[in-house]
């Protein structure tokens, strides 16, 4: 039983890296429906606590080639993140206190709203875009409100994160995504030592998580570059994977 889950864990770590390298943003939201549905984290707080320490140490690794191809506004992310670190631990709090049927009800409605969000698809910046003009008070207000809602849900919060830093500074659409990565590892790891602290985090199987994300991730640039052409049918197919985890979940947690 004990390999089993960690086969799982691994398996679904990788399919969460996969799938992040391959579309962008948006997988990380399966991390928990996958930790407590698949892996068999049945409290859903522990379900949280332990993807939130998964997608940030993701997070973390993935920034590397990022900030090596200058790609990071280290500035900018910076003051969003220091803003958002707040935001995420109050969220967090607050979502230990919530009931965990309530709180996967709320959770399954995110994965409508970011499915929607996903299926509209980004506004992009070209490579020229410019920095706005005092774009640091704009930036802190708005990684506040996305660590909030981050920390509250133990997410990365990346579908949140990217358009924001394209709103408050400018940045082109690379620098936003690599930017991204510093605020959802500063959040996501913000909100796993709150959970951790009320001894939410399984950590054996956050690092096997971990693992498979990572060997996942070099699978999907890998895909990435081979299906350039069709990422945009991609994306629309994982919205529409998102809709129907969402749903399920609904469905569940309201039957229970």
């Amino acid at each position: 039983m004990f390999l089993l889950h960690d086969v799982l864990a691994v398996a679904c770590g990788s399919l969460v890296g996969f799938s992040l390298a391959l579309i962008g943003g948006g997988g990380s939201i399966l991390a928990m429906p996958l930790m407590l549905y698949v892996v068999g984290l049945h409290d859903p707080h522990l379900a949280i606590g332990t993807s939130a320490l998964a997608v940030s140490l993701n997070a973390f690794a993935n920034l590397i080639p990022h900030a090596r191809a200058r790609h990071v506004r280290w500035r900018a992310a910076f003051v969003f993140a220091a803003a958002g670190v707040v935001g995420a631990y109050l969220g967090s709090s607050l979502g230990k206190i919530i009931d965990g049927r309530r709180l996967l009800v709320l959770f399954a409605l995110l994965m409508l709203v970011i499915a929607v969000l996903m299926l509209r698809g980004r506004r992009r910046n070209d490579s020229t875009a410019q920095p706005s003009r005092n774009m640091f008070p704009r930036l802190g207000a708005i990684g506040f409100g996305a660590g909030g809602l981050a920390g509250f849900f133990g997410i990365g919060g990346g579908f949140l994160i990217v358009p924001g830093l394209l709103l408050g500074s400018g940045m082109s659409i690379i620098e936003a995504v690599g930017s991204s990565l510093l605020c959802v590892g500063a959040f996501g790891m913000t909100a796993a030592l709150n959970y951790a602290t009320s001894g939410w985090v399984a950590w054996p199987i956050a690092w096997e998580f971990v693992a498979g994300g990572i060997a996942g991730g070099w699978l999907g640039s890998w895909g990435a570059l081979k299906l350039s052409r069709m990422r945009g049918a991609l994306s629309t197919l994982f919205a529409l994977v998102i809709v129907a985890v969402g749903l399920f979940m609904l469905a569940k947690s309201l039957l229970l």
